[in-house]
């Protein structure tokens, strides 16, 4: 069973939670009582996380099964996990697995949304999201993303090159095309990107060289009539990808890919609402007094 996070940072989310053990259970002295719970979906949702909320549970002290794997699609009142051990472990991870499940299910969710609204229109159109997450939660929200079918469009600085409006306003009066020259020298193996807001823009970064073309905040319209113009130049390079973004979300992707887009750049998964994960806790004596019952009940209908 494979975590995103390392089995460190997993115990720094405990401890964040539990620094000096847990008050209430140790006060009323059932900490070493044996007990079960169980994870299931309150509503549909995609899966992310579980592995890792698997993983809490199980520093804690319990021993856990898991049903479903981060990705999958679950209905309401699916299984999600198992875990048994004693009450302290299982009342330490409890929260902590389940909001690290709620919150991250909510961005998977809304991240298959948007996919697949969108490739009803254009079946193979990627859904990019940005890196716009809530800092120091990146290993979970590029999880939760992929879990979702989208990818990523950044994981930071470092590894891409974009010019954003905000670049050029330290360039000056300098040509686009001296930027452009200067970015092929320093990483000639990277792909270029620019921001643009309007169209005369994105037609110009497009003449220069630039390898992808981000309209911001365009229209599905204006998305459109960019792609339209842009078939209908010459270029000594292939012709740009046309990324929107700015503003897309699964209830316009469907639009935006019909409008010609090759790929949607969103944050919008990042602002999804948490998936409720139910839970129940209970004695592992009551489960087996429970069976029990049911044992004998089946035992009177048979004999009738």
């Amino acid at each position: 069973m494979a975590t995103v996070a390392s089995r460190a940072e997993l115990e720094r989310l405990l401890d964040d939670d539990v620094p000096y053990g847990d008050l209430t259970s140790e006060a009323l002295g059932i900490t070493t009582i044996a007990g079960v719970m169980q994870f299931a979906a309150r509503a549909p949702m995609v899966l992310a996380l579980a592995e890792d909320a698997a993983g809490l549970i199980e520093l804690s002290g319990c021993r856990v099964k898991l049903f479903a794997a981060s990705g999958a699609v679950l209905e309401q009142g699916a299984p999600i996990l198992e875990a048994r051990g004693p009450a302290a472990a299982l009342l330490r991870s409890w929260k902590v697995a389940q909001t690290l499940i709620e919150i991250w299910s909510g961005v998977a969710s809304e991240a298959r949304a948007i996919v697949d609204a969108a490739r009803s229109v254009a079946p193979h159109i990627p859904v990019a999201c940005t890196r716009k997450n809530v800092p120091g939660t990146k290993r979970f929200a590029v999880a939760a993303v992929k879990a979702g079918g989208a990818v990523m469009h950044r994981l930071g600085l470092s590894e891409t090159v974009l010019v954003f409006p905000e670049h050029r306003a330290f360039l000056g009066d300098q040509p686009l095309l001296q930027a452009v020259e200067r970015l092929r020298r320093a990483a000639p193996e990277k792909k270029l990107v620019i921001e643009v807001n309007t169209a005369d823009a994105a037609l110009a970064a497009a003449v220069v060289g630039f390898d992808v073309i981000q309209a911001e905040k365009f229209s599905p319209a204006e998305i459109a009539a960019l792609v339209k113009r842009m078939a209908s130049m010459a270029y000594t390079r292939a012709r740009p990808i046309v990324a929107a973004a700015g503003g897309v979300n699964a209830g316009n992707a469907a639009d935006y890919a019909a409008a010609g887009a090759d790929i949607l750049v969103t944050s919008s998964p990042y602002l999804a609402k948490p998936k409720d994960v139910q839970v129940r806790i209970v004695a592992a004596a009551e489960i087996e007094r429970s069976r029990d019952v049911r044992e004998h009940v089946k035992l009177r209908e048979v004999q009738g």
